[in-house]
């Protein structure tokens, strides 16, 4: 499928899963959600995409934490998916039957959320725990669909887990999420798209290894960070919901 494209999409590809990998590996989170809105504009099929994010991810988190069990969160971890995991498997359910032109919209839709949200240094916050399981079973739902939850899923995250095991705690949930979400593609007869997986790992490898040396400057100059690629997805965004509602 991937020497289907045009060469010129072939090279924005390379760079979108880079950064994917740079995102994922440096921040702990949001490789899908930085880099799926990038991923539509070249293919605008997320059953396309999706499965090739997920090999990466159940890869990349596996080659991070087999070194760094002892440094997850597992109390917590196991007690927050009691909430995540039914409302993702609901959200792979919508991944599967909404109609294309929908599911565009709502992953728009949800990274401008998120691109606004980080362009003005809006942090979300909770001090109730009812608040809480309404975050994490929204996130779960919107990991679902689209694997876009982790910001909401976080905002509870950084309240109750040490910030030492917050980066190895979520690569360990998006381990379990993403496990679920490709067997039920398995489940229903969708293309794996794992040749295109394959072909693109290096790739992401690149940006995954970057990632991993930068996390420490990242985290230290998050604020900075989330400002600047929270004004590029927003033009992303709205260019990308331009094209769904214009076609």
């Amino acid at each position: 499928m991937l020497f289907e494209f045009s060469i010129l999409q072939i090279v924005l590809i390379v760079l979108i899963f880079i950064w994917s990998g740079f995102v994922r590996s440096g921040l702990g989170f949001g490789g899908a959600a930085l880099g799926l809105p990038l991923m539509l504009l070249v293919y605008n099929q997320p059953v396309f995409w999706l499965p090739v994010i997920g090999a990466h991810l159940l890869f990349f988190s596996a080659l991070t934490l087999r070194t760094r069990l002892k440094n997850v969160s597992w109390h917590y971890l196991l007690r927050s998916m009691m909430i995540i995991v039914p409302t993702t498997i609901a959200g792979v359910f919508g991944l599967i039957s909404l109609p294309n032109h929908i599911l565009l919209i709502f992953i728009y839709s949800v990274t401008l959320f998120y691109a606004v949200m980080w362009m003005f240094s809006i942090t979300i916050h909770s001090n109730n725990r009812w608040v809480d399981r309404f975050l994490l079973a929204l996130g779960g739902y919107i990991a679902g669909t689209s694997l876009s939850g982790a910001p909401l899923i976080v905002a509870v995250y950084m309240r109750n887990i040490a910030l030492q095991q917050l980066r190895n705690t979520l690569l360990m949930l998006w381990f379990v999420l993403v496990s679920i979400k490709m067997s039920t593609f398995v489940a229903f007869g969708i293309d794996l798209q794992l040749d295109s997986a394959l072909l693109l790992m290096p790739v992401a490898a690149i940006g995954h290894v970057i990632g991993l040396k930068m996390h420490d400057v990242i985290l230290q100059n998050d604020a900075f960070f989330k400002r600047i690629v929270g004004a590029v997805l927003l033009i992303i965004c709205l260019f990308g919901l331009w094209k769904v509602l214009n076609n």
